[in-house]
């Protein structure tokens, strides 16, 4: 019986379903097996210690089977190979595993009823196989009438020398691992963060079109970055402390077009420019309750896409990769809440969850003084209702309530109270209060491998709530906004992505008396045209840390202002991640 044993147990990952030679490269064989490779040949000295060879390896093993079980990972005996779901009779190694299952009894799988030959083997179902064989060695020892001769004996004396000079090659790869990781946890700067860069090059252009006010663009080619470090902590394993700081140089294009619509994700706030200044661009601890529920606390500008999933999985690379554009990347209404405040994911099943979260802006968030602080100055509160029916397909309902935010695209009407902060006569004022409440839908859905579509629409109402002072009679703002993306994965290249986006960015319709304000200030009134956005990239994915993006905008009648000639912007952004 053990001649035969022996021969199966010489097979080696017909066993355990993993390898003993070299080639199981990470594996630590536990010490019942590092006992096998250095014991002395049998000499009449030690012929006595022979008959305890199975009672030592025995107590070695024990102290390994029965480490780290967990309710997934607990092994159940089975004494049938028929009973392996995932076992085949055409599998290379069936016929062993029949053997050792159904005569020896000694194989054992899992409570799903599935072996697993193709997984990595822990040290810890080493020692449990091992183990199960050497009880099973242990009786049928017990079964023989003459006892254990010494022809068995050397048997198991042949097997423990045939495998000594894996064991031994094995046994320095693991020493030098060891060395190496001593290395590295001594060298580093920290044992629970990691650091994480990225860094945009970006030449971009304007190469045709009208400003909001009907005047000629010049073509002035510009050079751009963004770089950002990001400090990955966890201190958990579930957890993360992510602190990120941030610089770049890039204006965004409406302080020259004046409307913010085409302007880049990458690039600086609407009308606003960039000087290269080093800041503190995100602060954010998340962490789990229980296994479907994850709170995300913001300290500091938080997007929010940080706590609610923006149905646009393709075009949505915060600025890195995907859509070049604010209005590509994302739908509108996510932008309303944005800065500090908390929020939270809970999945009701795997395939619905709800978003909540409140931010108040980052920059009154901090401040004690009246109209200010975390509740009474600017602020955004969210909620979505995600489903996901299939791996392929996703679609959301949404709903933001928010007071003096900005949508950050569109026209300037739709984005008053940054349209008054940058334009005359209202320069330099931005305390108009507004309060907006808006609704969203949005679906991504993977028709095959190389092709999505998706899209959204949304509906935002804003009011005024004050005069600015008598400037402008209050009033509302009827605001709305759709597109819908094609996104192209793996084309031409592995990794690689072609995009397109068409649609309509946000769009105001205001109340008589406002509209007739903003005419005679020379800000507009309704936007009374539809103006279109057209946006086209290929993703080109030229090593795992470098990618290349070509991509065009094409806005339409900018500003919803057929009046004016149709802008062009270009760019190649070029993206480093380290």
């Amino acid at each position: 019986m053990l001649k035969i044993l022996s021969n199966k147990l010489l097979k080696g990952s017909a066993v355990f379903g993993a390898s003993f030679t070299l080639s199981t490269g990470a594996i630590a064989l536990p010490a019942a097996a590092e006992a096998i490779a250095t014991t002395p040949p049998t000499t009449p000295e030690n012929s006595d210690s022979k008959s305890n060879l199975s009672q030592t390896i025995l107590e070695q093993i024990n102290q390994y089977t029965n480490e780290n079980a967990t309710p997934e990972n607990t092994e159940e005996q089975v004494t049938s190979v028929s009973q392996l779901r995932d076992v085949q009779p055409t599998d290379w190694a069936f016929q062993a595993l029949q053997s050792l299952v159904e005569r020896y009894g000694c194989i054992e799988g899992y409570p799903d009823r599935t072996y697993r030959g193709n997984r990595a083997m822990t040290r810890y179902e080493f020692a449990a196989g091992l183990n199960s064989c050497l009880d099973r060695i242990q009786e049928l020892i017990a079964t023989l009438p003459q006892g254990v001769s010494k022809e068995d004996l050397d048997r198991l004396q042949r097997l423990q020398e045939q495998f000594s000079v894996e064991i031994a090659n094995l046994r320095g790869r693991v020493d030098n691992l060891e060395a190496r990781v001593t290395t590295v946890e001594a060298q580093q700067f920290s044992t629970t963060t990691k650091l994480e860069g990225e860094v945009i090059f970006a030449p971009a252009s304007i190469f045709a079109g009208d400003n909001a006010f009907g005047s000629r663009l010049e073509r002035v080619p510009i050079f751009g970055y963004r770089a950002r470090l990001n400090f990955v902590t966890s201190f958990t394993g579930k957890d993360t402390l992510l602190t990120r700081l941030q610089a770049g140089n890039l204006p965004a294009f409406s302080s020259v077009t004046f409307t913010p619509e085409g302007d880049l994700f990458f690039g600086a706030g609407p009308f606003e420019t960039a000087d290269n200044s080093l800041a503190l661009d995100e602060l954010s601890y998340t962490f789990p309750i229980g296994e479907r529920t994850e709170v995300i606390i913001s300290a500091n500008a938080s997007g929010t896409d940080g706590f609610t999933d923006t149905l646009n999985p393709y075009f949505d690379g915060d600025g890195a990769t995907g859509a070049l554009s604010r209005f590509g990347t994302r739908p509108p209404i996510y932008y309303l809440s944005e800065g500090t405040g908390i929020g939270i994911r809970h999945k009701f099943t795997d395939g619905i969850e709800l978003s909540l979260g409140y931010r108040a802006d980052s920059g009154s968030a901090s401040s004690p003084f009246s109209g200010e602080g975390l509740f009474n100055g600017a602020y955004g509160a969210l909620a979505q209702l995600t489903f996901q029916p299939s791996e392929r397909l996703k679609f959301g309902l949404t709903y933001a309530n928010s007071y003096n935010t900005s949508l950050l695209t569109g026209s300037r009407v739709a984005n008053l109270r940054s349209t008054l902060e940058a334009f005359q006569p209202f320069a330099g004022n931005n305390n108009l209060p507004v309060s907006s409440n808006a609704y969203g839908a949005g679906f991504s859905w993977q028709l095959n491998p190389g092709f999505v579509i998706g899209g959204w629409g949304g509906y935002i109402n804003s009011r005024t709530l004050s005069t600015l002072d008598g400037q402008l009679n209050r009033g509302s703002l009827d605001i709305y906004y759709g597109a819908i993306t094609l996104a192209f994965p793996d084309l031409l290249k592995p990794g690689s992505l072609g995009g397109i986006v068409v649609g309509v960015e946000p769009i105001a319709d205001a109340s008589p008396r406002l509209s007739t304000d903003l005419y005679n200030a020379g800000l507009g009134g309704d936007d009374d045209d539809v103006s279109f956005h057209v946006e086209a990239f290929y993703q080109l994915q030229l090593t795992d840390n470098i990618s290349i993006t070509p991509g065009v905008i094409w806005i339409t009648a900018p500003d919803h202002n057929s009046n004016n000639s149709d802008i062009v912007i270009g760019t190649i952004r070029t993206t480093f991640t380290f």
